[in-house]
């Protein structure tokens, strides 16, 4: 029996997306949970896998000629885990390709601008002393809210973001939509989302990935100030 990969890390959109991905695959993993409000990710050990200070990050003992491999960044390791298992990955070249696009689309584009409107409208007015700054409140949820619609006029056409068949670009999506609420957005006029959203989320291996250290999550953080530190603050 091959050894479990390493998981390292912490319940959020972008480490449920790794979660989600082992578990969608049937992969053995051992979770190192890298609790960025306590400064997990800027120990060394940490920074050795994965040098951007960021999660998640794994490391398979049975990596390409079977030597182990590091991977750092949610989408590489999406792929990695795409290709490892052949996978997730679309049926033919052209789908991989679709696949790819909305990949980076999630990575570029909905993960930073989800992520900023979380900051701004979540976190920052919490603060010491409170962050309300209006005009990156607008930027980041009208931002937010052109991406959904850009989601729900591709999903009028496909099941499934990529085409008809599931694929590792709805596992990096389904995290940040999934918080589309704390995001200020609507589904009100996204019913292909909606309908995407919950045919995803009902799928038993993602709703044992978005499960994984669930008791861990702490949506109060930014009113710590070492946590606020941790995650906003900027260290080498």
């Amino acid at each position: 029996m091959s050894q479990p990969i390493d998981l390292y890390y912490w319940p959020t959109p972008n480490g449920w997306k790794i979660s989600i991905a082992l578990e969608e695959c049937g992969l053995a993993y051992k979770t190192h949970y890298i609790d960025i409000g306590a400064g997990d990710q800027f120990k060394p050990a940490f920074l050795d896998i994965a040098p951007n200070n960021r999660m998640p990050a794994i490391i398979d003992p049975a990596g390409p000629d079977g030597a182990p491999i590091s991977i750092f960044e949610s989408g590489a390791i999406l792929q990695y885990l795409a290709r490892k298992t052949g996978l997730f990955c679309g049926p033919t070249q052209r789908d991989r390709i679709a696949v790819d696009q909305w990949l980076m689309w999630q990575m570029g584009g909905l993960g930073p601008m989800a992520g900023q409107a979380h900051h701004f409208l979540k976190y920052a007015p919490l603060m010491d002393p409170p962050q309300i700054l209006p005009y990156a409140q607008d930027r980041y949820r009208s931002e937010t809210a052109r991406l959904y619609g850009v989601l729900d006029r591709q999903l009028a056409k496909t099941e499934y973001v990529a085409g008809d068949f599931y694929s590792i670009a709805d596992m990096s999506i389904w995290g940040w939509a999934s918080l589309w609420e704390g995001q200020q957005q609507t589904l009100d006029d996204k019913p292909h989302m909606k309908r995407w959203l919950e045919t995803v989320g009902a799928r038993p291996a993602v709703q044992r990935g978005r499960a994984l250290g669930a008791d861990r999550r702490k949506d109060d953080a930014a009113k710590d100030k070492e946590v606020q530190k941790n995650m906003f603050g900027q260290k080498p």
